[in-house]
């Protein structure tokens, strides 16, 4: 399965909505459009995760990358997920101490 995705600009923050699968066949095109948008000066990050319908470790070791590279420019990234499995790995990992995991768009805008 592919990944979609879809960048627009809510609030001063970059959202990036992703729909499909997030593993190591679509990582790196997925690092390649968000390594694209952190250098043109896109410092705050919402990665939407609600159409994600699967996410691996290679996924997760892409926003990890993602999120040390938006912190070195002095940036930000918020996530947006209700789903339990893709919660619940964020948890296991410890990720979510890292990472706000927010429960909606509005949330992850708010406040920023």
């Amino acid at each position: 399965m592919q990944l979609r995705t879809q960048v627009s600009e809510i609030a001063g923050w970059t959202v990036v909505s992703l729909y499909g699968e997030l593993d190591v066949a679509t990582s790196p095109e997925l690092r390649e459009l968000l390594v694209r948008l952190v250098g043109d000066g896109a410092e705050r990050l919402v990665l939407d995760l609600e159409g994600v319908d699967f996410l691996d470790s290679t996924g997760l070791g892409t926003i990890i990358s993602v999120l040390k590279r938006v912190r070195t420019h002095g940036g930000d990234l918020r996530l947006v997920s209700t789903q339990p499995r893709i919660t619940r790995l964020f948890e296991i990992t410890g990720l979510d101490k890292a990472i706000p995991l927010l429960p909606s768009l509005d949330a992850a805008v708010a406040g920023g």
